[in-house]
């Protein structure tokens, strides 16, 4: 009976409401004062049931809750027989809880739209070549599956077979589709926009990505930041308070309304809901947009920070070196290039591959008699010509003539942080070529946000030489930046930070850098989807998308200033209905009923307003 009354208590507050609208036009309309005063005892009766039971609960656990204090507060109506304050009470109390769990299923939207978007169904391949549809439970590791165009991806695979393009949104947040070809990596719960492809399953179940981002979500929106477990101590406390002030406001007035309309004003619901509504909405927010918060109490700590630290290859930069500078000397430079390119194909270092990158398509002549420098470069013969590819130094070593310019501009690309590759033929420099890991395209406008969002100190963490670090410091106009420094160093400097007192975050790749991510107060991993980064870090920056950070940093202080408010909401409103009642005439239980539920509604609309928040 209980459980069918708790189910049906929606219901309950629309009968009670409708009672108590035919009792009042029954009196207006045809004087019928025993009408009304039957139709609310019975929408009182009606609408303190559900009330009752969930007192009776709370209290069967030793929790004096807003529902007992409601209880009693309707009960001594009856007593004092105030039909109507009993009738409306209880009616704002249930409307006012349906409403409260509507704008609450929104703020959750977001892990509902990722719960929605779980596949349920895969095309597998049989033992005779074909593809049958079975539930995605019974994929196993190594299966091969087919993925037309329109249907979700079922587990994360490898292409194996065929290519097309997908949208990703619900792993990465970012809507343009991703071309995919064999070898490339696909990821649950992605959609196929268009083309058809086989892919063997690498993760199934819920050692997937995108059930790790549900199941990540799932225990943010669940966990419980500072504030409200501040709040949750203080509530457990106050309610028995309002109960005791109410008894103390009898004994002294004898006056059994004016402590009973206290236990209603006195309700902390505002106060209770506010804190955690901000937090979800936040989280949900986050999700939408491809940044995965771990948790209420990571907002907090992420809201007050006011130092950076960035590791630089593949957070700052691409992580790919590529050709940034470069110059040519003498006549026949595109025979020179050809040259080069002949010679760079017999190697597998990295510079080559850029410098191969940068020249495209060229002739390719044999290479005979190939020397390698270590630590400088190569000399060959090719074509019947000379060839040297290689540093300065080695240059140097093989006699070739540099005039003034070709030393300033070596200079120079050195300054800016290259790597050189030089070329010579038959002892002429033909070609400078200054190779480096190039800025992440809008990095230096992120940086510019991030200081715009008080962080006072950017600072960059690097293994490579400390020129190269210099130069990248001096284009994104960087605090400090340190170079040579292995992982242990990397941590030993946020301990260093953190003892100064400064609130540091740590943004790194999730895995080299997992000291660091785990020492600061907020570890920022550039995602990506991976295990380890969705692990090791507070926040998840997915798709290694750096121009989410100032979206992130954005909203958790969004969501902080958000929580301030609803406390301040639903501290005022309680304090404001308590003086009223106490020193003026113009409050009585049901006003103070309505008010307090009409604060109720506005923390939570207020929360709502992070579901659409976005950088200025």
């Amino acid at each position: 009976m209980q459980r069918y009354i708790l189910k049906n208590k929606n219901k309950i507050a629309f009968l009670s409401g409708i009672l108590i609208v035919i009792g009042f036009l029954s009196n207006r309309l045809f004087g019928q004062e025993a009408l009304l005063k039957g139709a609310l005892i019975i929408a009182s009766v009606l609408g303190l049931l559900p009330i009752v039971i969930q007192a009776f609960q709370a209290l069967r656990v030793k929790v004096v809750s807003i529902d007992v204090l409601v209880t009693i507060a309707v009960t001594g109506a009856f007593v004092i027989r105030n039909f109507e304050e009993a009738a409306i009470v209880t009616f704002l109390f249930l409307f006012g809880a349906y409403l409260e769990q509507r704008t609450l299923n929104k703020t959750r939207s977001a892990i509902k739209k990722l719960t929605e978007m779980a596949p349920e169904s895969a095309l597998k391949r049989t033992e005779n070549g074909d593809f049958e549809e079975t539930d995605v439970d019974e994929v196993e590791v190594g299966d091969v599956l087919l993925v037309k165009t329109g249907a979700k991806v079922p587990v994360d695979g490898t292409v194996i077979l065929g290519e097309g393009s997908i949208n990703e949104a619900s792993i990465t947040g970012e809507s343009l589709p991703v071309a995919k070809e064999p070898g490339s990596k696909v990821y649950a719960g992605t959609i196929m926009d268009n083309g058809t492809i086989q892919i063997t399953a690498d993760r199934v179940g819920e050692d997937t990505t995108f059930s790790k981002i549900i199941e990540l979500v799932e225990e943010a929106q669940d966990s419980k930041s500072e504030a409200e477990r501040f709040i949750d101590r203080f509530s457990k406390y106050y309610t028995p308070a309002v109960l005791v002030l109410g008894v103390i406001v009898w004994v002294f007035s004898r006056n059994t309304e004016l402590a009973i309309t206290i236990l209603v004003l006195g309700c902390p619901g505002a106060l209770v809901i506010g804190v955690p509504v901000s937090n979800v909405a936040g989280i949900g927010n986050g999700a939408r947009h491809g940044i995965l918060l771990k948790g209420s109490e990571v907002i907090g700590d992420f809201s007050r920070l006011d130092t950076i630290v960035f590791d630089k290859t593949g957070t700052l930069t691409v992580g790919k070196p590529s050709v940034a500078e470069k110059e040519f000397y003498g006549e026949n430079v595109e025979e020179a290039l050809s040259y080069l390119a002949s010679v760079e194909r017999e190697s597998d270092h990295p510079l080559a591959k850029a410098v191969l990158e940068d020249i495209g398509e060229a002739s390719n002549y044999p290479v005979e008699n190939t020397e390698t420098v270590k630590g400088g470069g190569i000399i060959a013969t090719v074509n019947g010509r000379r060839i040297v590819v290689g540093n300065p130094a080695l240059m140097e070593r093989e006699n070739v003539r540099l005039n003034d310019k070709m030393k300033q501009d070596i200079a120079r690309f050195e300054k800016n942080g290259n790597s050189l590759v030089l070329t010579a033929v038959d002892g002429e420099l033909k070609v400078l070529m200054g190779v480096r890991d190039r800025i992440r395209p809008g990095v230096i406008e992120d940086l510019q946000k991030l200081k715009k969002l008080k962080v006072k100190n950017l600072i960059m963490l690097s293994g490579d030489n400390q020129g190269t670090v210099d130069a990248v410091s001096r284009e994104l106009g960087l605090t400090k930046a340190y170079g040579n420094m292995l992982p242990e160093d990397k941590s030993e400097y946020i301990k260093r930070l953190i003892a100064e007192g400064r609130r540091v975050a740590f943004v790194g790749d999730g895995i080299n850098d997992s000291p660091s991510l785990a020492l600061a107060h907020i570890g920022i991993a550039m995602g990506g989807g991976t295990d380890v980064a969705i692990e090791t870090s507070d926040v998840v920056l997915m798709n290694s998308d750096f121009g989410r950070l100032p979206h992130a940093l954005g909203l958790a202080k969004a969501t902080a200033r958000n929580m301030k408010q609803n406390i301040v909401i639903a501290v005022g409103v309680v304090l404001a209905l308590l003086a009223g009642v106490l020193f003026s005439d113009r409050v009585n239980m049901s006003v103070g009923m309505f008010v307090h539920e009409a604060s109720i509604l506005v923390v939570i609309l207020n929360g709502m307003r992070l579901l659409k928040y976005r950088l200025r």
